[in-house]
């Protein structure tokens, strides 16, 4: 799944196209390597999220297509 789409799935960047501008400037990073929205996430990748004061870093625990507002947050764990 495109980084992007993850985000957005996981509610935890609001938007897609939000998702797409911010991996544009270069505020997302997988891995510690900055990410294009175009990224294939994996099980196991550690994602960096930029945009705020703090810092956000989340492990993705599974990648699905769809996800309801209780089980988004299944899907990934903070760090």
């Amino acid at each position: 799944m495109r980084l992007d789409k993850y985000l957005k799935v996981t509610r935890l960047i609001k938007r897609r196209t939000v998702a797409n501008e911010a991996c544009d400037a270069g505020r997302i990073y997988v891995n510690d390597k900055p990410a294009r929205a175009s990224y294939d996430v994996k099980v196991g990748d550690i994602i960096e999220i930029r945009l705020g004061q703090t810092p956000l870093k989340a492990r993705v625990l599974s990648v699905s297509e769809y996800a309801t507002k209780e089980n988004a947050s299944e899907q990934y764990e903070i760090i």
